[in-house]
């Protein structure tokens, strides 16, 4: 049975400053599991006598309960600022507490909830991220590749023939609106974070290292002897994938998230981003040291993939436990350019592993371990496309994810393990599908292609040509296309095309510093229009929207989703799931 407290109140008595938002960590309302690991900091805005300060946890010292007393500090960062700082403490009996900070002058009051785990339900967790997934690359992935006809799909995608859905909100504790770390980070850890934070409380001090850090479910799921795989075609070092292991609020670091990967071991590790494995006397390296992280890994018994048949080999062999997949110096290039195009960095690199390969080597190496395992599976190139309005390559990607679903579906289905799926987007963009564009340019040249836009009873349907077996049509340019819009734009000029040749460019560097203009490439495609934007000259880019995302789900644990949940929440249907609390 699963065990939930009702409150955990924390109230802050600070000096006569007025108290700053979020100087406790964890944040007001945060959700922790029992047992989980997380660092308790108390920022106060002003010098504090540290023989006035009292903390107490129903109505005992914190170094009693916590078994610490911490690290004061007197001038925190060299300024009028005190903080106190404790390391790895956890909460092991659920239930009701009321943390008291004193300094004999205001107060201040958070909440939290500690909550603990019932028995273990699945043998198995994996979780899929299509990072940036909204409901229109959905939608349109499924026209695409199962047909629509006198307005009925012809199939169902993997990622929504689940009998679980929920949709999840996504704000951060800072902002609205997400970014990929903090969003990743909320699932990996269930605490809120701060836009670019990974795995951490955004603190004031500058390193971006050492703020309070909170467990990941990789940490959990290694404590309880459960194998981990991560797998992208993103970097590694990205937000999502790096979120699963990291600690830190510069999800940029990648240098330090590399090193945080080392630490952490994760059984299977893939997707592109060996540019920063590699000491930066070699070639193509982007690590500001000589810290060779591609022998560190082969010495601790890694053996390491570079291409699609490297990776198949070595997943097949008996022995291999433990797999590091490093198939591009950045990120991997998505289906549509691999498969068709050959636009991106195909041509450099032409045997990249789709992610299905992936998926397939990463399920061969964590069955070897008999407990179970935790994998995070990252179709991450949805979100790159939908920041470069580049739609078509968007939706591959989305039908990549579902092929990549499928086949782990048919993989437990093969075994009768129990596994729990979960399929859902870090956070939406703001994208619409809103008809069809009719590009019949012999009927009617150099006409603007807003008045191409057909919607309503003139969009009727698209004319994609069947798909293959994989679910991906052979053309995207055909004459009557799926029309989706983002809300939300930089200045550009708007082909309505595919771009056929590589990934789109929007915009490039603007007249003044640190400012974006329309990319003059596409000013002469016949019909083009200037698009005016609606976001600051500084961005570049479509960004994020703060829409629900969908999640769907199956398996034993996913009763648990349903109805309207909060982001944090799905860490919680996963640690559930898995019987990670104290009580397990």
């Amino acid at each position: 049975m699963i065990k939930q407290v009702t409150g955990v109140a924390v109230t802050l008595l600070l000096s006569a400053v007025p108290a700053l938002a979020q100087t406790i960590y964890p944040i007001d309302r945060a959700d922790i599991l029992a047992g989980s690991k997380f660092d308790f900091k108390v920022e106060l805005p002003g010098v504090v006598d540290q023989a006035k300060l009292k903390v107490t946890l129903n109505g005992m010292d914190h170094a009693a309960v916590f078994g610490q007393s911490g690290i004061f500090t007197a001038r925190e960062a060299g300024r009028d600022q005190s903080a106190l700082l404790l390391r790895d403490v956890s909460l092991a009996k659920p239930g009701p507490v009321t943390v008291e900070v004193s300094d004999g002058a205001q107060s201040r009051a958070v909440t939290w909830t500690v909550y603990d785990t019932g028995p273990r339900k699945a043998k198995n967790v994996i979780l899929f991220i299509g990072d940036g997934m909204s409901p229109a690359h959905r939608v349109a992935a499924r026209i695409l590749s199962k047909g629509i006809a006198e307005g009925k799909s012809r199939g169902k995608l993997a990622i929504d023939d689940m009998p679980q859905m929920a949709l999840v909100a996504t704000a951060g504790s800072d902002s609205i609106i997400t970014d990929s770390a903090n969003a990743a980070s909320a699932y990996a850890t269930g605490h809120k974070a701060a836009v670019n934070a990974l795995g951490v409380y955004a603190d004031r001090t500058p390193d971006p290292l050492d703020d309070p850090r909170v467990e990941t479910i990789a940490s959990l799921a290694k404590r309880a002897g459960l194998a981990v795989g991560i797998v992208t075609n993103t970097e590694v070092e990205d937000a999502t994938p790096a979120a699963m292991v990291a600690h830190t609020r510069r999800r940029a670091a990648y240098d330090a998230i590399v090193a945080q990967y080392f630490d952490a071991r994760p059984d299977v590790l893939m997707g592109g981003g060996s540019a920063n494995f590699l000491p930066q006397s070699a070639a193509g390296s982007k690590r500001r040291d000589d810290v060779d992280y591609l022998a560190r890994f082969r010495d601790a018994g890694y053996p390491v993939a570079t291409t699609a048949s490297e990776l198949n080999a070595l997943a097949a062999k008996p022995e291999t436990r433990q797999l590091l997949g490093l198939f591009a110096p950045g990120n991997m290039d998505g289906a549509l350019d691999r498969k068709f195009l050959k636009g991106g960095g195909v041509k450099k690199f032409p045997e990249q592993p789709d992610l299905t390969e992936q998926v397939q080597a990463a399920l061969t190496v964590l069955s070897k371990h008999e407990p179970g395992f935790f994998l995070m599976v990252e179709s991450g190139l949805i979100d790159k496309y939908a920041h470069l309005l580049d739609m078509e390559r968007a939706v591959y990607d989305t039908i990549m994810l579902d092929n990549a679903v499928r086949l782990a579906k048919d993989w437990a289905k093969a075994r009768n393990d129990d596994t729990l799926f979960l399929v859902v987007a870090d956070h939406n963009h703001p994208n619409s599908l809103v008809g069809t564009i009719n590009d019949d340019m012999t009927a009617s040249p150099n006409v603007p292609l807003r008045e191409r836009v057909g919607v309503y009873e003139k969009a009727g349907f698209p004319n994609y040509p069947a798909a293959d077996a994989e679910g991906y049509p052979s053309r995207v340019d055909v004459s009557r296309r799926l029309a989706i819009f983002s809300a939300s734009l930089p200045d550009h000029y708007e082909t309505f095309r595919p771009k056929l040749d590589d990934p789109n460019e929007p915009t490039v560097k603007g007249d003044q510093p640190d400012t974006f203009k329309a990319n003059d490439k596409y000013k002469d495609v016949p019909g083009v229009v200037l698009r005016f934007g609606n976001l600051p000259a500084m961005i570049g880019a479509s960004v994020h929207s703060g829409e629900d995302v969908i999640l769907t789900a199956t398996g034993p644990g996913s009763e648990r989703v349903h109805g309207s949940m909060d982001n944090t929440e799905v860490f919680r249907v996963m640690v559930e799931a898995l019987g990670l609390g104290a009580g397990k």
